[in-house]
């Protein structure tokens, strides 16, 4: 269940999805015995899941999430997601 900001440097707890943006990620079979990093500490084996993490307004107005199956959940810059405009 999410409860606050994924972001890290943040702690805003999860009050109204209104205020905000809400991600969800579909992971599939993964075969490896590695521990996935970020997503569930502790899960070795997932045959199939949905995980949802929520930004607060302040972070997603500056961030935005990625979902790698190796690297797990990601923060990046929301300016990057978008090309750059031609003067």
């Amino acid at each position: 269940m999410v409860s606050n900001c994924a972001n890290p440097a943040c702690a805003t707890p999860l009050r109204y999805l209104r205020d905000g943006r809400l991600f969800q990620f579909e992971v599939k079979s993964v075969a490896s015995n590695e521990p996935l990093p970020q997503v569930h500490p502790g899960a070795k084996k997932i045959s199939r899941g949905v995980w949802h993490f929520w930004l607060c307004g302040h972070c997603s107005s500056n961030l935005t999430l990625e979902f790698d199956q190796l690297k797990g959940v990601t923060l990046k810059p929301l300016h990057s997601s978008y090309p750059q405009l031609a003067s």
